[in-house]
């Protein structure tokens, strides 16, 4: 999940009627969108896109299909569960073409998701998710890569989606070319996500930010167990904020040690903080019952891989100064 997002979320007081509220506007353009990976993530774009009139179809494999296709996608707003009809596909066929394809899985996952849709001829592959490089992802669809990351978060429980997207512009979907120019695609992706009332930002440096933000992500892993989560009471411990306060000034000190920009700015004061401070915004953010739920919930439980590999990579591409990966 996205974490240093929902903590901006938290002090700045967001909403869940801000984040999926209904009604938008139809789109003059109808573009065709296929979102793979039916988690929070893909589920609450696909969300959004179906209310604004959108063509979008979710990718989906296992149960979750079979639950899409059953009952539609579930969801809640402000304590009232609504559901929307969705189409879904469980592969993709080479001809099928599709004006953005958004790829909404773990990091973990990330090289099966793209590798399921190598030879689908769609000129535009969004990657929504963790990194910290892309030579793997260029590797398996080319210059199609565009790569992303969202502005939304949540969690699915009994299979209702219970997510929220940012309402400020530092906290919208966030992608750019790898070489930073501002191509037609990118102009045409933000008019998409302008079209239904998302906030967004084309950032000239992707992978400083994706490196930055794993910076801040991986240090979750002391919110780990061997077999679960640890408990609230202990996740607002001294013991394990000393650790979180201590891993995110460390992680960033490597990233600027390395040259590398730290972006955004907020990311980059998290490092110039106090140790004290770090802790008393994280007690204040576990004070939140989203936030409690996506730090420590079944949906964090499931991206103990992710973040764990994240975590290997980070460390690796520093340790070894071997550049950026």
């Amino acid at each position: 999940m996205q974490y240093y997002h929902f903590i901006k979320q938290v002090l700045l007081k967001q909403s869940m009627v801000d984040s999926l509220k209904e009604g938008f506007m139809l789109n003059t353009k109808g573009y065709r969108i296929l979102i793979v990976g039916a988690g929070v993530i893909g589920s609450v774009y696909a969300l959004r896109f179906a209310q604004s009139g959108l063509d979008v179809t979710i990718l989906a494999r296992g149960k979750r299909l079979k639950t899409l296709q059953r009952e539609g996608l579930k969801y809640n707003v402000c304590g009232t569960n609504k559901q929307i009809s969705i189409k879904t596909i469980e592969t993709l066929d080479d001809v099928d073409i599709y004006d953005f394809i958004f790829v909404s899985v773990r990091y973990d996952q990330s090289e099966a998701a793209l590798s399921a849709i190598q030879h689908n001829r769609s000129k535009t592959i969004v990657t929504l998710t963790n990194t910290i490089g892309y030579e793997l992802w260029l590797n398996i669809v080319g210059d199609r890569l565009l790569p992303g990351f969202p502005g939304a978060g949540g969690d699915i429980k009994e299979d209702v989606l219970y997510a929220q997207f940012g309402s400020e512009k530092h906290q919208g979907t966030i992608f750019g070319e790898i070489d930073g120019q501002i191509t037609e695609r990118v102009k045409e992706l933000a008019q998409l996500f302008k079209s239904v009332g998302l906030h967004y930002e084309v950032q000239k440096d992707i992978q400083a930010f994706h490196i930055s933000h794993t910076a801040l992500a991986i240090v979750n892993k002391h919110f780990y167990t061997d077999d679960g989560m640890v408990s609230l009471e202990k996740a607002r411990s001294e013991s394990i904020l000393i650790k979180i306060a201590t891993a995110i000034k460390h992680n960033i000190h490597l990233i600027e040690q390395a040259g590398i920009p730290v972006i955004p700015p907020e990311t980059k004061a998290m490092g110039e903080l106090p140790n004290n401070d770090i802790i008393s915004r994280y007690r204040h953010m576990l004070s939140n019952d989203f936030i409690i739920d996506v730090k420590l919930g079944n949906h964090a439980i499931s991206q103990k891989a992710e973040i764990m590999l994240l975590d290997q990579m980070f460390q690796s591409m520093f340790n070894s100064r071997g550049g950026l990966l």
